[in-house]
C-alpha cells in the first residue's frame, strides 16, 4: 500500500535536487557576470588554455553552459565547442514531426541562447566535425585546424545509420527539414506503412500515423515479446493498448530481413511477406564513439560505449583530463535520455572546474531510478508518463493540448524565443561575447 505514495515522495525529492542544482548554477553565473563587470575579465588573446567540448546536444551543450558561465572572469581558460550541426536538434519531437506536417522547423533550436551571459570571449563555437583526437589536441575535419586542449569532453551522443525518425543525420537545418518532409510525404502517399522497432520512436510514429490517417494500414514489427520492452509491464501494456485502440497491427517476436522498395514488400524472418509502400526504420541506435577509438582503444566497451570512471573521466589512467558524458558514455542508466545526459554533464562540468583551479575532481555520477521516467505519446492527443523504481511503478495518462508537444518550452529553456530564427545557412561560427551572439564567416 505504501509503495506508490513512497515512489511519489522519492520522485519529488529527485525533482527538488534537480531544481536546486539549476538554481545554484544560475546564482553562480550571476556572481561571475557581476565580477566581470566590476573588475574586468581576461582578454580573448590571453585565454590560451582550452576546454574543448566535442558535440553540443543535451550533454555537451549543458557542459558548455555550466563551465562558460562559472569560470572566474580572470581565468586563462576558454571553452571551445566543436559541433557540426547548425542548430540544436530537439530529438524528442522528431517522431511527431516526421508524421505531422508544418512544424518541422520547430525541432531545430538556434544555438547561442543557452550559453548567453558568459564573460567576454570565454566561449568559442566552431561549426565543424572532429576528424581525429590526440592526447594533446583535436584536429578538425573541414578546416584542418588543430586545437590544443587542457581538458577534453566527449559528448558525441548516439547515431543511427538510417537517421530519422530518431536522428536527423543532416548538419544543416534546411536539409534536415527536407528529410522530415520526405517522410511526411511518404506516409501521406502510402496505403501501407511498416514501422520497424517497438521502442519509443517506433510506437510514437505508428500511433501518430494511424491517428492522423485512420484509413491507412499501419504495421509495427518488433523483435521482442513486448513493445517498450526495456520498461515495466505497466508501460508495456499501456503502449500495446494504445496501438490496438487506434488499430495499428503489431507483429512481435519477428524482424524484417528484406525490404524490396521496387516490389513494395518487406519480408520477415518468419517468412511472412507484408505489403509496404512506406518503410520506417526505428532501430539501429548506437554510441558515436568512433573518434575516441583512435585516442584510447582500451576505453571502448564491447557495445561501443566509452567506459568511464565514477567521475566520468574516461577509463584510461593515461588521460585524466578527458571526460565522456551522455549517450556515448557507458553507464547503467535505465533509460538513456536527456535527463541522464544533463545530470552527467553537470558532473563533468563541476569536475573540470575543480581541476582547472588545481583541485582533484571529486564529483561522481550515480545512476538513479528516476532517470528512467518517460513520457510516451500514443496518438496525436494522448500520452502516458511512467516512472518505476523496480519495486513499484506509476503511470499517468494525459491529453495533449498542442500537436507540437513541448517544443515551445524547449526553445524557451534553450534561451530562444519560440520560434524565432534568423539563421544564415552560410554561418560557420559564432563567438560568445557578454551574451551577444556574433556570426562569422557568413
Amino acid at each position: 500500500m505504501l509503495g506508490r505514495p513512497a515512489l511519489i515522495v522519492k520522485f519529488l525529492g529527485y525533482a527538488v535536487v534537480f531544481v536546486w542544482g539549476e538554481l545554484k548554477y544560475a546564482l553562480r553565473a550571476v556572481a561571475v557576470r557581476h565580477r566581470a563587470r566590476w573588475f574586468g575579465a581576461t582578454a580573448a588573446s590571453d585565454r590560451t588554455r582550452n576546454i574543448v567540448i566535442v558535440g553540443a546536444s543535451f550533454a555537451g551543450y549543458h557542459v558548455a553552459r555550466i563551465i562558460a558561465r562559472s569560470l572566474p572572469p580572470e581565468s586563462p581558460y576558454r571553452v571551445v565547442v566543436v559541433e557540426p550541426n547548425s542548430h540544436f536538434h530537439f530529438t524528442w519531437v522528431l517522431p511527431r514531426f516526421c508524421v505531422v506536417k508544418g512544424h518541422e522547423n520547430k525541432a531545430f533550436i538556434p544555438y547561442g541562447g543557452y550559453v548567453a551571459g558568459a564573460p567576454d570571449s570565454v566561449l568559442r563555437w566552431v561549426k565543424d566535425r572532429v576528424a581525429s583526437l590526440s592526447p594533446a589536441s583535436v584536429e578538425l575535419q573541414d578546416s584542418g585546424e588543430e586545437i590544443p586542449y587542457d581538458f577534453l569532453v566527449i559528448a558525441t551522443g548516439s547515431e543511427v545509420k538510417d537517421g530519422l525518425p530518431s536522428r536527423v543525420n543532416a548538419t544543416d537545418k534546411s536539409e534536415g527539414m527536407k528529410r522530415m518532409r520526405a517522410i511526411q510525404d511518404g506516409i501521406e502517399a502510402a496505403k501501407t506503412v511498416v514501422v520497424v522497432g517497438g521502442g519509443a520512436a517506433g510506437v510514437e510514429v505508428a500511433t501518430d500515423a494511424k491517428d492522423l490517417y485512420p484509413h491507412k494500414r499501419i504495421i509495427l514489427v518488433h523483435s521482442r515479446s513486448a513493445v517498450m520492452h526495456r520498461f515495466g509491464k505497466v508501460l508495456q501494456a499501456a503502449a500495446q493498448n494504445g496501438l490496438e485502440r487506434l488499430g495499428v497491427e503489431v507483429i512481435l517476436e519477428d524482424r524484417v530481413v528484406n525490404e524490396d522498395a521496387a516490389a513494395g514488400t518487406v519480408t520477415l524472418r518468419s517468412g511472412r511477406e507484408l505489403p509496404c509502400d512506406c518503410y520506417i526504420n526505428c532501430t539501429g541506435q548506437k554510441p558515436a564513439s568512433d573518434v575516441v577509438s583512435g585516442l584510447s582503444p582500451t576505453a571502448i566497451s564491447s557495445t561501443g560505449h566509452v567506459n568511464v570512471k565514477e567521475t566520468l573521466q574516461i577509463a584510461d589512467d593515461g588521460l585524466p583530463n578527458v571526460y565522456a558524458c551522455g549517450d556515448v558514455a557507458a553507464s547503467e542508466a535505465p533509460n538513456p535520455n536527456a535527463r541522464v545526459a544533463m545530470r552527467q554533464a553537470a558532473v563533468v562540468a563541476e569536475n573540470i572546474l575543480l581541476a582547472a583551479s588545481g583541485e582533484l575532481p571529486t564529483h561522481v555520477y550515480k545512476t538513479s531510478w528516476a532517470d528512467g521516467v518517460i513520457k510516451l505519446t500514443l496518438g496525436l492527443d494522448r500520452s502516458v508518463s511512467y516512472l518505476g523504481d523496480g519495486v513499484s511503478d506509476l503511470m499517468f495518462s494525459s491529453k495533449d493540448k498542442v500537436v507540437t508537444l513541448m517544443a515551445a518550452m524547449a526553445w524557451s529553456r534553450m534561451g530562444q524565443k519560440p520560434y524565432e530564427d534568423d539563421y544564415k545557412e552560410t554561418a560557420q561560427e559564432f563567438v560568445q561575447d557578454g551574451g551577444d551572439t556574433k556570426t562569422e564567416g557568413g
